[in-house]
């Protein structure tokens, strides 16, 4: 007689992470007080501060997130304060 196989069980499924969708502002410096908006029939992304009112806006696409909208916003931030001298008193 043969002995049976014993079915290992099958290993846990990977935890996705989510990714965020409230993000903190790079002018008013408030926690979680940004958000972002995309609106995929006029093709526009917007991501609004709360407190300040500060919006920006851009081109999206069907695999825009509310990530890549922020990243973008820091990212033309860093671009418009290049060269600009900070003092620090």
């Amino acid at each position: 007689m043969e002995k049976r196989k014993s079915r290992k069980a099958p290993p846990p499924p990977k935890k996705v992470r989510k990714v965020p969708t409230a993000f903190d502002c790079p002018f008013c410096g408030h926690t979680s007080s940004v958000q972002c908006s995309i609106d995929l029939k006029d093709m526009v992304a917007k991501t609004a501060c709360a407190v300040c009112k500060v919006v920006y806006a851009t081109v999206a696409n069907a695999l825009t997130e509310p990530i890549d909208v922020y990243s973008e916003w820091i990212d033309e931030c860093h671009k418009a304060n290049e060269g600009v001298d900070v003092d620090d008193r």
